[in-house]
């Protein structure tokens, strides 16, 4: 990949993974919820999953997605409705030993799963690959692009995460935390309308 073209990659990359979304709206209600350490797994899911399709969709995928417009619509509406439904459970979840709340975080292979149907990452996966994995070199611009979002999409997990956790110091009551989860279900609900307007 020519060197003109990296802050253009860090650029988005930037853009795309430090922006609220449901992956950082995720990470940040188990954070809030559950700490940095049991939230670790999800974390890393996340942080690595999403650079992980990246590479397979610069490789492989993001030609068929493109061109299949029943595989692209299947995704973006199963995808928004299993959305909706993770935003129903954190928005319904309790607080802390409440006992009506999630009974633990994301596990590793589920964050690593989910990147597979979460319409926002197949549309930056399709989007940044096409942007920037090369034809000439297809190979070294993919795992360019790959190590560039693994870098920095564990800085935003940790971020969104530690962020998360911050704040409960705040939601020590259980009416603070429902509204924060409320919240960050909001935010994942938003999203959802962005990716089904386009």
């Amino acid at each position: 990949m020519p060197a003109q073209m990296l802050p253009a990659l860090f650029a988005l990359a930037v853009a795309t993974l430090f922006t609220p979304g449901p992956n950082n709206a995720m990470l940040a209600a188990s954070g809030a919820n559950f700490g940095l350490r049991r939230t670790l797994p999800h974390l890393v899911g996340v942080a690595a999953g999403f650079p992980l399709m990246m590479l397979v969709v610069g490789l492989t995928l993001a030609g068929l997605f493109q061109t299949s417009v029943l595989l692209r619509e299947g995704l973006r509406w199963g995808g928004a409705a299993l959305l909706l439904w993770i935003a129903w459970k954190i928005a319904t979840s309790g607080g802390l030993g409440s006992g009506q709340g999630p009974a633990r975080p994301m596990r590793l292979v589920e964050a690593l799963g989910f990147q597979w149907i979460n319409p926002k990452a197949w549309s930056m996966a399709v989007a940044a690959t096409s942007q920037f994995v090369l034809p000439q070199a297809p190979v070294l611009s993919a795992v360019t692009v790959a190590v560039v979002f693994l870098g920095l999409g564990f800085c935003s997990a940790t971020v969104w995460t530690l962020a998360g956790q911050a704040i409960a110091r705040w939601l020590t009551s259980e009416r603070r935390l429902r509204a924060f989860n409320i919240v960050m279900a909001l935010l994942i609900v938003l999203s959802v309308v962005e990716i089904l307007r386009h």
